[in-house]
């Protein structure tokens, strides 16, 4: 049996990861690309955050600090400190615990 049931979203946002080669350096970066609804313009717009590099070999993303950066070998974060996920599984399991926060703080902000 078959339900058609109509949920009412006010607000969509995709998410995707962007990779993006340069074909001066011939390095890959790593984007956050979010996707949302401009209701002004009527149209989709999209909001790019650089995650880090793509290593070749591993295929692992390599966090930078956005100019191209990488972290310091003898850097150790501490536990408030927040750890990119290192794997796409990860990451998709990150985006679902980040939007499953952010509707609870939009409920708890309505109360």
């Amino acid at each position: 049996m078959c339900y058609n049931i109509h949920i009412p979203i006010k607000e969509v946002i995709l998410i995707a990861i962007i990779k993006n080669k340069d074909k001066r350096s011939g390095i890959t970066y790593v984007y956050e690309s979010k996707s949302y609804w401009d209701k002004e313009k009527k149209q989709s717009r999209s909001r790019r955050t650089l995650i880090g590099r793509l290593d070749d070999e591993t295929g692992e993303v390599i966090p930078t600090d956005g100019r191209c950066k990488k972290l310091s070998p003898a850097y150790v974060p501490t536990k408030d400190e927040y750890q990119m996920p290192k794997t796409m599984k990860e990451m998709r399991a990150e985006i679902i615990r980040l939007l499953e926060e952010n509707a609870l703080l939009k409920e708890q902000s309505k109360s």
